[in-house]
């Protein structure tokens, strides 16, 4: 049985002019005699409208219930999705997380696919049915509702092709493929025709909005390859697949970027051991996410000064911890929010030499300054103001030949 997941965003599935779009896609794969699956994402703004109800009720809304209710916005896109195909002469049904049942663990909010209930899909799509299955949702051991956090439609899909065995997974979105920075930023921005898990994955965390690290990282560990493409028009995707399936002589693929970050300097931190790790525990226990960390070398052997990065959301939150921190004494704190983090990405800067080089010079020949910087294996980020962020993409992108 040749099976194929299409999954649909949440702008995808935004009008019900937009649904009758998303059917017409669906039956366009059953011409190729290809057994489809399909995964739902709420309509677009549905489930921020639950969570600002949420908020209304409670600041403190119980987490049983919250899954509960932020799932509600899938089984309405899933219940229009069938009626619409049902209503062109097609068999199809509607598939919440516990229906299938689709199995998680973890946390509500943050749960992971472990289990998926093959049987009576199977059964269905031998009948000649359409599966319209509710994604970014499951039932945990207890039997409660849980949801998958930020992306999670995409996640529900890539496990569902995982367990199905099926030869596609296609993730319907409001672009039509991943692109070599953000198309609106540098309007020479080119789409990539394919990408490796791993740069996929460096982009994600450094910026691009495509897809959610976590989603990639389960395609990755399980081999499933995704194509993205457009629900809006008729145009070839982004593979993202393994290394050896791709050729390229790019050694930088894209340049990604934040603009949400915030910069801290403590100065005049005791230079010994446990130090570091008492400043950022409490970060660690409210769940404020740490980026770049720079440590200057002590000159005296006694103090030393240590600079991170954070999201600007979390900027108040993290002052007020570090004030209150007992364990660890500084002379000042330096915050700047007012910084961008803009990154380079490509597998082929393992091999290649100078390319930390031609970053750096290619910046400083137009003045903007270096504040911060992070590398691993395939990526280079720096730290730079605000105000020079535009203009450092353009170069970047220029210099490694991006735009040909």
């Amino acid at each position: 049985m040749k099976i194929v997941v299409l999954k649909f965003g949440g702008t995808s599935v935004g009008s019900t002019d937009r649904i009758k779009k998303v059917a017409k896609i669906i039956t366009s794969y059953l011409t190729k005699r290809y057994k489809v699956i399909v995964v739902t994402s709420a309509m677009s703004g549905v489930t921020n409208e639950l969570v600002r109800k949420s908020k209304e009720i409670s600041n403190n809304f119980i987490a049983e219930e919250y899954d509960v209710l932020v799932s509600a916005g899938e089984q309405m896109s899933c219940s229009l999705i069938s009626g619409r195909l049902n209503h062109l002469g097609y068999k199809s049904r509607s598939w919440l997380g516990w229906q299938v049942p689709i199995f998680t663990s973890g946390n509500h909010a943050s749960a992971r696919i472990k289990n998926i209930y093959k049987k009576n899909i199977i059964k269905y799509l031998k009948s000649g049915g359409i599966p319209i299955i509710a994604g970014f949702q499951g039932i945990n051991s207890s039997s409660r509702v849980t949801t998958i956090g930020r992306g999670g439609t995409d996640a529900s899909a890539i496990m569902l092709a995982r367990f199905f065995k099926a030869e596609k997974c296609i993730i319907y979105t409001d672009v039509d493929g991943v692109y070599t920075t953000d198309p609106n930023t540098i309007r020479k921005a080119k789409k990539i025709k394919k990408i490796s898990y791993e740069e996929m994955l460096e982009m994600a965390s450094s910026g691009s909005k495509v897809m959610q690290p976590h989603s990639i990282q389960d395609a990755r560990l399980n081999r499933i390859d995704i194509e993205v493409r457009s629900s809006f028009k008729k145009a070839v995707g982004t593979i993202i697949t393994k290394r050896k399936n791709i050729l390229s002589n790019k050694i930088i693929r894209g340049v990604s970027f934040t603009k949400n970050d915030a910069k801290i300097t403590l100065v005049g931190v005791k230079d010994k051991p446990g130090v570091a790790a008492s400043i950022f525990e409490p970060l660690y226990k409210n769940s404020i996410n740490v980026d770049m960390v720079v440590q200057n070398i002590s000159s005296n052997g006694k103090e030393t000064d240590l600079t991170f990065t954070i999201k600007s959301d979390d900027l108040s939150k993290t002052e007020k911890l570090i004030k209150k921190n007992k364990k660890i004494n500084f002379k000042k704190i330096i915050v700047d929010d007012k910084v961008s983090k803009v990154s380079i990405i490509g597998v082929g800067m393992i091999t290649t030499p100078g390319v930390t080089y031609r970053m750096f010079n290619a910046l400083a020949k137009k003045n903007i300054n270096i504040i911060v910087i992070s590398t691993s294996e395939i990526k280079i980020s720096v730290l730079v103001s605000r105000k020079d962020l535009n203009k450092a993409i353009s170069i970047l992108h220029k210099e490694f030949n991006l735009e040909n």
